[in-house]
């Protein structure tokens, strides 16, 4: 399948809603920046910070590096995320996965949004092992508790296909904000004497717990989810893709192919446009 251009691209990620208007309520959007900068732990996805960031700090920088609505007086309805700066992103992704093909490098996959973005991440592992790299995991069976709210019961890190995920009591994958996972991960790598990933592909806490830790990590977050796009701005992250990230797999795989084309990655080669 022909990788679409980046014209192509960003008339997708609009067409589908991934970036543009998205189907993210800006009125969500405001709350979550407004808990983040209240110092909420579930917001901050595993990060610290070396500033104070307030409520209108938060939303200048998202307006920046996602492309929200910058106007603080627009409270609700529709909010933005500007496709130009995704594709921007994926480039940067694209880069960043060539280097590491090219080092055969260590690398780490995981997602707190498995059954949206679970096959998409499988696809660039598995081009980066074809590559040469090795796929590093650990952790597996870590457990914890969520107490707050609907999605409250026991999580458990599994490895599924090589890509990082918790699943609940039932054995079923869940949506996922906490760092807990990756920390555990990590720390079981040092545990065991093993190295840690030189690349973290992730989202969520997942990738928040890994640049927390220093690693090289190229995060996706929405626009309700400003932690990552500040641990960027601070130097913790590689890059933040931004993106609607509730859509379907399918709908995702152009975004896969271009990065796959741009990296050199694809099946026989070549770049995208």
């Amino acid at each position: 399948m022909t990788p679409p251009s980046r014209s192509e691209l960003i008339a997708h990620l609009v067409r589908t809603g991934i970036a543009g208007h998205v189907n993210t309520p800006r009125q969500g959007n405001l709350r979550h920046y407004r808990r983040l900068a209240e110092g909420d732990p579930y917001h901050r996805f595993g990060l610290s910070f070396d500033r104070d960031w307030s409520h209108s700090d938060v939303l200048a920088l998202m307006a920046k590096r996602c492309g929200v609505v910058a106007d603080p007086e627009h409270t609700s309805g529709v909010d933005t995320i500007d496709p130009d700066r995704t594709v921007d992103a994926l480039e940067v992704l694209a880069d960043r996965m060539a280097q590491a093909a090219r080092g055969a490098e260590r690398i780490m996959l995981a997602t707190g949004h498995p059954i949206n973005l679970h096959a998409t991440y499988r696809t660039w592992k598995d081009a980066l092992v074809r590559a040469g790299c090795t796929v590093v995991t650990g952790g597996a069976g870590y457990s914890y508790e969520v107490e707050a709210g609907s999605a409250q019961g026991r999580r458990t890190l599994v490895w599924d296909d090589g890509i990082g995920l918790v699943t609940d009591s039932a054995g079923g994958p869940r949506h996922s904000h906490h760092p807990f996972a990756m920390e555990a991960a990590l720390e079981d790598l040092e545990r065991r004497g093993e190295p840690w990933p030189q690349l973290v592909i992730a989202d969520h806490g997942f990738a928040g717990a890994a640049g927390e830790a220093g690693l090289s990590v190229v995060g996706f977050a929405d626009c309700n989810d400003p932690a990552l796009f500040l641990g960027e701005d601070e130097g913790k992250l590689h890059a933040t893709v931004p993106l609607d990230d509730g859509y379907r797999t399918e709908d995702y795989r152009p975004l896969s192919d271009y990065v796959l084309a741009r990296a050199g990655l694809a099946p026989g080669g070549g770049d995208a446009g």
